[in-house]
Parts: C-alpha cells; sequence; structure tokens
C-alpha cells in the first residue's frame, strides 16, 4: 500500500471517489450535508488534510486545503478548489493568521501517531479565529481496516481527549450517517466530534 503522501494514494482517493455507481447514486449527499451543517455560519473553513477536496468541493467557497500529497493538490485544483500543499502553505495568500473560524480533520487522524498529529494540528492553530469551531471526523471499525495506512483507531472518547488537548472544547459527539453498531460491518461510517475553541 502506498503512503498517503505518494501519488499512487492519491489516485487510489481518485478512484474510489469516482466510481459511476458512486456517482449515480449520489452517495456523498448525507456526507456533504453534514459537513455543510456543521459549519454554518462560518466564513473561512480550513481543511487540513484535504486529500483531493472532496470536502473542499461540498463547503464551496468559504474552504481552503491543505495535504502533504502533492498530487493530491494537484487533483483538487483540477477541481477549481484552493488548496495548497504542506510545504506552500506558509507563503501562500491564504496563510492569514487568525482568519479561519473552522479546522476540519477529516479521515486525517488515523493516519497520524498522536505525537504527529499534535504536531500537525499546532502547525495550524495559529490560523485559527478565537471562536473557530473543530470538526474531527474518523473511520469506525469496518472504515478503519479498509485503508493500510490506517495506523490508530480513534474512538469519540478519543478525539474528545485530542481536542481538549488542542484548546478546543467538546460539544457535540456522534456516529454518522448510521447508529454506532453499523460501524462494525459498513464502511462508510464515522465518529464525528464537533468542539469549540476557547
Amino acid at each position: 500500500m502506498a503512503g498517503t503522501d505518494e501519488d499512487a494514494y492519491a489516485r487510489r482517493l481518485e478512484a474510489l471517489q469516482g466510481a459511476r455507481w458512486k456517482q449515480l447514486l449520489d452517495v456523498q449527499r448525507p456526507y456533504r450535508w453534514n459537513v455543510r451543517r456543521l459549519f454554518a455560519g462560518r466564513s473561512h473553513v480550513l481543511d487540513v488534510g484535504c486529500g483531493i477536496g472532496r470536502n473542499l468541493a461540498h463547503l464551496g467557497p468559504v474552504a481552503v486545503g491543505v495535504d502533504h500529497n502533492a498530487e493530491s493538490i494537484a487533483l483538487a485544483r483540477a477541481q477549481g478548489l484552493r488548496a495548497w500543499t504542506t510545504g506552500e502553505w506558509a507563503s501562500c495568500p491564504d496563510a492569514v493568521p487568525g482568519r479561519y473560524d473552522g479546522l476540519l480533520l477529516a479521515h486525517v487522524l488515523e493516519h497520524l501517531s498522536q505525537v504527529d498529529a499534535d504536531a500537525v494540528v499546532r502547525t495550524y492553530l495559529p490560523y485559527l479565529a478565537p471562536d473557530a469551531r473543530l470538526v474531527a471526523i474518523c473511520p469506525q471499525e469496518r472504515g478503519y481496516a479498509s485503508d493500510a495506512t490506517h495506523v490508530r483507531f480513534l474512538d469519540l472518547d478519543a478525539l474528545a481527549t485530542a481536542a481538549r488537548s488542542w484548546g478546543f472544547a467538546p460539544r457535540r459527539r456522534f456516529s454518522f450517517p448510521l447508529p454506532r453498531f453499523a460501524g462494525r460491518a459498513f464502511t462508510y461510517n464515522e465518529f464525528v466530534l464537533v468542539a469549540d475553541r476557547g
């Protein structure tokens, strides 16, 4: 399995997301609705680990993405999305301290040790507004097992602990789109944590 920074990983995401049946059935509809409602009223959302831009597309012009995979960023930009590599971020025009009132970490933390996750998140904290909202999303059991690049399983308690360590107060936690028990069989069931800064 390719590492998450390799071209092959970006192409895998593209193939999974672009499957014809997924387009015909609009399987992203509930996830699109969910991420939009969680950031409703937010004017600038930073999507860290944006991949090929699925959530950037869901959120529209309020969102800017950053990812360490250059091929993923190229694919996101090809869709007309605003996205930067981690190497470009510090000098790009979107890297404005205090600008972002939303931070999205969707399917990122399970790829990182806690030490690495702390380092990644702390890199972007200066770009967040004092009242920023954090939304952290991780796969449940079946989804976790579906990707060999996953290194640790995070449930809602682990996500809440991490959020607190970064200065966010957990407000909501839930299973989506199906109840918690479905996560053992349904690949796309997710843990969702919503936390606010300050």
